[in-house]
Protein backbone atom coordinates (compact mmCIF):
# COMPACT_ATOMS: atom_id res chain seq x y z
CA UNK A 1 0.00 0.00 0.00
CA UNK A 2 1.72 3.54 -0.75
CA UNK A 3 1.46 6.19 1.66
CA UNK A 4 -1.15 8.53 0.96
CA UNK A 5 -1.15 12.24 -0.60
CA UNK A 6 -1.50 14.03 2.48
CA UNK A 7 1.93 12.14 3.87
CA UNK A 8 3.79 12.50 0.95
CA UNK A 9 3.33 16.58 0.88
CA UNK A 10 3.80 16.81 4.84
CA UNK A 11 7.03 15.22 4.18
CA UNK A 12 7.95 18.00 1.38
CA UNK A 13 6.59 20.71 3.40
CA UNK A 14 10.05 21.06 5.78
CA UNK A 15 12.74 22.48 3.70
CA UNK A 16 15.04 20.24 5.08
CA UNK A 17 13.46 17.00 4.20
CA UNK A 18 13.74 18.57 0.42
CA UNK A 19 16.97 19.50 0.77
CA UNK A 20 18.24 15.91 1.88
CA UNK A 21 15.93 14.41 -1.46
CA UNK A 22 18.08 16.94 -3.27
CA UNK A 23 21.14 14.93 -2.08
CA UNK A 24 19.75 11.86 -2.53
CA UNK A 25 19.48 12.40 -6.07
CA UNK A 26 22.76 12.13 -6.29
CA UNK A 27 23.47 9.27 -4.57
CA UNK A 28 22.39 6.82 -2.04
CA UNK A 29 24.19 8.17 1.28
CA UNK A 30 24.99 6.80 4.82
CA UNK A 31 23.34 8.75 7.42
CA UNK A 32 26.24 10.28 8.74
CA UNK A 33 26.85 11.80 5.78
CA UNK A 34 23.79 13.20 5.38
CA UNK A 35 24.12 14.62 8.87
CA UNK A 36 27.16 16.44 8.31
CA UNK A 37 25.30 18.64 5.31
CA UNK A 38 23.55 19.99 7.70
CA UNK A 39 23.96 22.14 11.01
CA UNK A 40 21.81 20.07 13.20
CA UNK A 41 22.01 17.22 15.42
CA UNK A 42 22.18 13.34 14.13
CA UNK A 43 19.22 12.99 16.23
CA UNK A 44 17.69 15.56 14.51
CA UNK A 45 18.42 14.01 11.23
CA UNK A 46 17.37 11.24 11.75
CA UNK A 47 13.93 12.24 12.60
CA UNK A 48 13.67 14.01 9.16
CA UNK A 49 14.96 10.57 7.54
CA UNK A 50 12.13 8.70 9.42
CA UNK A 51 9.52 11.07 8.31
CA UNK A 52 11.07 11.07 4.57
CA UNK A 53 10.98 6.77 4.72
CA UNK A 54 7.41 7.03 6.13
CA UNK A 55 6.19 8.59 3.68
CA UNK A 56 7.87 6.45 1.16
CA UNK A 57 10.09 8.69 -0.87
CA UNK A 58 13.43 7.59 1.21
CA UNK A 59 14.74 3.26 1.96
CA UNK A 60 16.82 2.74 4.26
CA UNK A 61 19.09 -0.32 4.81
CA UNK A 62 21.61 -1.01 6.68
CA UNK A 63 24.89 -2.50 5.33
CA UNK A 64 26.95 -3.64 7.96
CA UNK A 65 27.36 -1.22 10.74
CA UNK A 66 26.19 1.62 8.13
CA UNK A 67 22.50 2.85 7.80
CA UNK A 68 22.26 3.74 4.58
CA UNK A 69 19.61 6.12 2.96
CA UNK A 70 18.48 6.02 -0.98
CA UNK A 71 15.43 8.05 -2.80
CA UNK A 72 12.95 5.90 -3.98
CA UNK A 73 12.53 6.89 -7.40
CA UNK A 74 9.22 6.35 -7.87
CA UNK A 75 7.95 7.61 -4.86
CA UNK A 76 6.85 10.75 -6.52
CA UNK A 77 4.74 9.14 -9.06
CA UNK A 78 1.27 9.69 -7.53
CA UNK A 79 1.93 13.31 -6.23
CA UNK A 80 3.26 14.06 -9.78
CA UNK A 81 0.29 12.69 -11.41
CA UNK A 82 -1.70 14.66 -9.50
CA UNK A 83 -0.08 17.65 -9.54
CA UNK A 84 -0.08 17.47 -13.44
CA UNK A 85 -3.68 17.39 -13.31
CA UNK A 86 -3.53 21.40 -12.67
CA UNK A 87 -1.67 21.81 -15.51
CA UNK A 88 -4.09 21.20 -18.13
CA UNK A 89 -5.46 24.24 -17.56
CA UNK A 90 -4.90 27.89 -18.72
CA UNK A 91 -4.41 30.29 -16.21
CA UNK A 92 -7.05 32.40 -15.24
CA UNK A 93 -7.16 36.42 -16.06
CA UNK A 94 -9.44 37.00 -13.15
CA UNK A 95 -10.16 40.64 -13.98
CA UNK A 96 -10.79 40.01 -17.72
CA UNK A 97 -13.23 36.89 -16.29
CA UNK A 98 -14.95 40.01 -14.44
CA UNK A 99 -15.45 42.43 -17.13
CA UNK A 100 -16.56 39.49 -19.28
CA UNK A 101 -19.33 38.69 -16.15
CA UNK A 102 -20.17 42.65 -16.39
CA UNK A 103 -20.37 42.48 -19.98
CA UNK A 104 -22.92 39.11 -19.81
CA UNK A 105 -24.98 40.31 -17.00
CA UNK A 106 -25.53 43.73 -18.87
CA UNK A 107 -27.63 43.48 -22.12
CA UNK A 108 -26.21 44.96 -25.12
CA UNK A 109 -27.20 48.94 -25.13
CA UNK A 110 -27.59 49.09 -20.76
CA UNK A 111 -24.50 50.79 -18.96
CA UNK A 112 -24.03 50.60 -15.24
CA UNK A 113 -25.94 53.75 -15.09
CA UNK A 114 -28.98 53.04 -16.87
CA UNK A 115 -29.37 50.01 -14.41
CA UNK A 116 -28.51 52.21 -11.17
CA UNK A 117 -31.60 54.83 -12.64
CA UNK A 118 -34.07 51.88 -12.86
CA UNK A 119 -33.77 50.30 -9.47
CA UNK A 120 -36.06 51.62 -6.58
Amino acid sequence: MSPSLDTVFQALADPTRRAILGLLLEDDMAVTDVAAEFEMSLAAISKHLGVLAGAGLIAQEKRGRVKWCKLEPDALREASVWMQGFGQFEPVNLDAFERFLVAERLDPGDSPEADALSQP
